[in-house]
């Protein structure tokens, strides 16, 4: 049989024979206690789950579609897309070590590293959020354990040539984990491209529904995946049956909304970057984007989100700007089905080296409206903004 595609795998795993009559997606099963036939078989791993922390049907579907699609020997699931990116740092890093990452990552990632990590002794390096892969790799040290990577960056969307990069750190023993959220283990495989850890929130475009909050963590390298697993039974991270559920139920749709809510972005981002209250779009899949080569080569897609550079501005200015609109929702998310928009100015004061803008950052998701409607009510959003 040829390859199947992303969208048919996602799929077919539903529907894949053998299983006798069966509803097309698994039972919610919800549960702590797990009984056995005899006490001879109570520990025994093959028969099943042992206890309710080792997830039902549906977490366990969950997880061999993730694995499938991230080209994984191995997926977790935790509750949330920050657990994601801590746990595998737990795991891995140790006292004296050191992490590297971009000064441009995402800020509750940013402060576990710097406030949970920094306490237990693991000290950090964040490079410029344009640095090459080159120039990151220049600064690894004898104590550099481990890259945490996000490509593109929260916020500021820079674009990191990531094969280069885990080829460099590979050669220095340094481990790497990209959180690749944005590329949702669809438009972009970090594992084919020599990452050791690919981690996204689960939440936003698997999911795809903004009702349930879960993480994914994904190897290649069991031996990696055995510190990883060992960390998650010692904290005891769980996700709810019905969330599992939920989020097996969005990732068969995934391919779909993700290609459809590109396309629009695409539309919305020209709009806006020929708009004259606008500085600059932040967006890889633009040819003006600084990223966009690497995008261009690397990715097969691109998530919806996107960063607005105004040509001046303040807060009160943003302000009218987001209260000038009424089809995009106001909350700190994306990868949805419905479009949102958020002023992120403030965030990048957290940063050691704040980008010189022109103007107020908003960004913008786009979810599955029509385009031209969501056009007309950045127009509204525009004129509020110009009304000040």
């Amino acid at each position: 049989m040829s390859i199947l595609s992303d969208r048919t795998r996602l799929i077919s795993s539903a529907t894949r024979r053998g299983g006798g009559r069966r509803s097309v997606s698994p039972p919610i099963e919800r549960a702590s206690t797990m009984l056995s036939d005899s006490a001879g078989t109570m520990r025994d791993p093959s028969l099943g789950p042992v206890y309710g922390l080792d997830g039902g049907s549906a977490a366990q579907a969950l997880r061999q579609a993730i694995a499938d699609l991230e080209g994984a020997a191995e997926a977790w699931l935790v509750p949330s897309g920050l657990a994601a990116v801590t746990a595998p740092l737990s795991a891995l890093l140790r006292p004296g070590d050191e992490v590297i990452a971009t000064d441009a990552v995402y800020g509750p990632s940013r402060r576990f590293i710097t406030r949970w990590l920094g306490a237990r002794g693991v000290t950090s390096t964040f490079h410029p959020a344009d640095a090459s892969a080159d120039a990151i790799a220049g600064l690894i040290t004898s104590r550099t354990r481990l890259i945490l990577i996000e490509s593109p960056s929260s916020l500021t969307f820079e674009v990191i040539d990531v094969a280069r990069l885990a080829e460099a750190a590979r050669a220095r023993g340094v481990l790497t984990v990209m959180d690749n959220t944005w590329g949702a283990g669809l438009a972009f495989k970090p594992l084919a491209h020599g990452i050791d850890v690919s981690v996204q929130a689960v939440t936003k475009y698997a999911a795809g529904h903004s009702d349930l909050l879960m993480g994914a963590i994904a190897v290649k390298d069991r031996d990696v995946g055995r510190q990883i697993d060992g960390t998650l039974e010692d904290m005891g991270w769980h996700v709810s049956p019905d969330d599992a559920w939920l989020a097996l139920r969005g990732i068969r749709t995934l391919p779909l909304r993700y290609a459809e809510q590109a396309r629009s972005a695409l539309k919305i981002a020209h709009w806006l970057a020929a708009r004259a209250e606008v500085a600059t779009v932040l967006y890889p899949p633009l040819q003006t984007d600084p990223g966009h080569e690497i995008w261009k080569r690397d990715y097969c897609g691109a998530a919806s989100v996107m960063g607005l550079v105004m040509k001046g501005g303040d807060a009160a200015a943003a302000e009218r700007f987001l209260d000038g609109l009424s089809l995009f929702g106001l909350g700190w998310s994306w990868g949805g089905f419905e479009s949102l928009a958020t002023h992120e100015t403030g965030q990048l004061a957290h940063r050691l080296r704040p980008p010189a803008l022109p103007g107020e950052l908003l960004r913008l998701h786009v979810g599955l409206e029509d385009p031209d409607d969501l056009i007309a009510d950045l127009e509204r959003g525009l004129g509020a903004w110009r009304g000040g």
